[in-house]
């Protein structure tokens, strides 16, 4: 043991100061390979980084510019995350001298141009992060060289074009929301592609020789585009695990065409104008786990009553249900999909139907509607105890799709709700068993729901005209209501709303994004920090960033002036209770003492008439003296209402408490 202590003591002696590495200023090294330097509040690169540095976080430091200077002797690093800063440019060779780092974060800057050899010698970099910048130019040969890069994201940024990618081991191009109308196979030559995101970028069309050259090809989101038809190369592909449609302007879906895509488990087709989906539906992906069919206009109609029992029993995950609503018909119109019942779809009770197979090459109906009974009316089927409005609306029997038309006297007829179209608008059914409205001049609408003004017949509207898009105002010191109703009115065509908000008082201002159907005229954020200023804006959900966004300040209250204004209503309270509480306490000890009165006027009285009678003599009256007190004892005298030992009335002291749960995480979560 005294060898060992001398041995220590002999290690510390020949280490020298200067060997030992210091933590930079205004950072934090949990371990000597990893420093974080966050909200460091400077403009400049750290001073004094250890050589044996592996990992760097300088994220929300206010980073303005960089030099190959900054990171000499740090050949050891390997992760670099340099994001959420003022970064503007980056200069030639800038990280010449880290010839072993993997992992480059510059996301959230607002960096314009990547130049020729900005990454140059950067051989071994493995995944490069440029997202949320303003790069609106890449050099041709700027990712010359990285052939190991297994990560690229390039989404948020001003891109019109791309410049030819040749990476051999590429797995992840994330290209969102750019202006790249047109990508064809020359332009991504990665054999390996696993994953390829190009949601928002403006196709009209998807270049079949493109998604066909990749081969390994796992998930695909073309989400928010102008894709007006199904792109025919996905009637074709295999192999795809996730796919995304969501938010184009697409006709009629025929689920048929995507019959070859049953190793599907994630499909999003939201935003798509479907009114149902077919009962067929769970059979064409059978390995299907999530399905987002948010912010679609479903008919809650007999034909739709077997999704709700399906995504139950094959354990299907619902994303973003409280989306995913009921449109028509008016009985059914708000509520969540996924949890009605199925006597809710207003199905009749009793069915038969002849089946006959096609399978002749000429045309027959798959299924032939024999005999239908009289169905039971919509408000007796769907008869909620939660919801006592479902009476207000006229009976609207179920509309049958497809399969379902009635025959009467050979001649099949489009059985179709008077009440499903509004505004005047004539009801029918297509070919298909879609519901289809025509709509009289002056609406407009998949169901003639929208009246368009004319100067000459202004619509009532309860929102002032002059009302601002994006109002707000306090509900607790850490939420906010937003009033958006001007906000929807003014734009009937969007389907949806993105809402941005970002504390302007607090450290952390990363922007916090959420999601709103157009139908929710009012929401309350939550989760907010008292006393703080918050930027709030909103803009059509799948439109780029800044696009008809319109924009706000708000205020949340002091914790302080909360506590004491939830002070001051318990006051108020115990006070409305306790002054009726003393007026029936004075009014009793009232009573008390008049009857006490009346009893000794009385008592006074008889006295008096005894004294009259005869003179009692000197024992007598020192006995009646002496009975006096236990008389007195036994006259009925009230006792007071409230004593310390008997509480006939209690004032219950009353007292709100309002618990806000507030979880933000002080560090940004690793993209690594």
């Amino acid at each position: 043991m005294v060898f060992l202590m001398a041995l220590m003591a002999l290690v510390v002696i020949l280490v020298s100061p200067e060997d030992i590495a210091e933590c930079p200023k205004g950072c934090s090294c949990s371990t000597p390979e990893s420093i974080l330097c966050f909200q460091r509040r400077s403009a400049t690169f750290p001073q004094g980084v250890p050589p044996l540095t592996r990992s760097l976080y300088l994220f929300s430091n206010g980073i303005e510019g960089l030099s190959a200077e900054d990171f000499d002797g740090l050949e050891n690093l390997e992760m670099l995350d340099i994001s959420q800063n003022k970064l503007t440019q980056l200069p030639d060779g800038v990280f010449l001298p880290l010839t072993s780092l993997k992992n480059l974060d510059l996301s959230s800057n607002q960096i314009s141009r990547i130049s020729e050899h900005c990454f140059r010698a950067t051989v071994l970099l493995e995944r490069l992060y440029l997202y949320a910048n303003h790069i609106e130019n890449i050099h041709p040969a700027a990712f010359s060289g990285l052939d190991n890069l297994l990560e690229l994201k390039l989404q948020g940024n001003r891109l019109t074009s791309l410049p030819v990618l040749v990476m051999p081991r590429l797995l992840l191009l994330d290209l969102r929301f750019n202006a790249i109308t047109m990508i064809g196979p020359s332009d991504i030559q990665t054999p390996n592609l696993e994953s390829l995101k190009l949601g928002g970028v403006g196709l009209n069309d998807l270049n079949s020789e493109l998604i066909g050259s990749l081969r390994n090809l796992h998930e695909l989101d073309v989400s928010s585009n102008q894709l007006r038809v199904l792109p025919p190369i996905l009637k074709e592909i295999r192999g795809l695990i996730y796919l995304s449609l969501a938010g184009n302007p697409m006709g009629p879906l025929h689920f048929q065409d995507l019959r070859n895509l049953q190793e599907l488990k994630e499909l999003d087709i939201s935003s798509l104008s479907l009114q149902g989906l077919p009962a067929e539906f769970g059979q064409l992906f059978p390995h299907l786990t999530k399905l987002t069919v948010a912010e679609n206009p479903f008919n809650c109609l007999c034909s739709l009553a077997w999704l709700p029992s399906w995504l139950q029993a094959q354990s299907i995950t619902l994303e973003r249900t409280e989306e995913t609503r009921c449109h028509f018909p008016p009985i059914n119109a708000g509520k969540v999909v996924e949890r009605l019942e199925h006597r809710d779809f207003g199905c009749p009770t009793t069915t038969t139907q002849t089946v006959t197979p096609a399978r002749t090459t000429s045309a027959v109906p798959v299924a032939t509607l024999a005999s239908v009974t009289t169905a039971i009316p919509m408000h007796e089927a769907n008869h909620n105890d939660d919801t006592n409005q479902d009476n207000l609306f006229p009976p609207v029997p179920a509309s049958p799709s497809s399969s379902s038309r009635i025959v009467e006297s050979g001649k099949e007829q489009h059985f179709c709700s008077s009440h499903t179209c509004l505004n005047g608008g004539t009801c029918r059914l297509d070919h298909s068993g879609q519901v289809e409205c025509s709509c009289p001049l002056g609406t407009s609408g998949f169901y003639c729901q929208v009246q368009n003004q004319h100067p000459s017949s202004p619509r009532m509207t309860t929102v002032m005209p002059n009302a601002p898009a994006l109002s707000w105002r306090q509900a607790t010191s850490t939420s906010i209501l937003l009033d958006l109703h001007r906000y929807i009115e003014t734009r009937p065509y969007i389907r949806g709303i993105r809402l941005t908000y970002r504390n302007l008082s607090g450290p952390d201002r990363r922007p916090m994004q959420l999601s709103l159907p157009a139908s929710y005229p009012e929401y309350r954020l939550r989760g907010l920090k008292p006393n703080c200023t918050y930027a709030i804006c909103a803009s059509p959900l799948g439109a780029p960033n800044g696009i008809e966004s319109v924009c706000t300040q708000a205020h949340t209250a002091d914790e302080k002036n909360a506590s004491v204004s939830g002070a001051q209503t318990v006051n108020k309270k115990m006070t409305a209770m306790l002054v009726p509480s003393m007026a029936i306490l004075l009014l009793l000890v009232l009573i008390a003492i008049a009857v006490g009165v009346v009893c000794f006027v009385r008592k006074k009285r008889a006295k008096g008439h005894l004294d009259l009678q005869r003179e009692p003599s000197q024992p007598e009256l020192d006995g009646v003296n002496g009975a006096l007190p236990q008389k007195q004892a036994q006259l009925p005298i009230p006792e007071p209402a409230v004593q310390n030992s008997n509480l006939e009335y209690e004032v219950l002291l009353l007292q709100d408490h309002c618990i806000s749960s507030q979880n933000f995480s002080s560090h940004k979560p690793s993209n690594f």
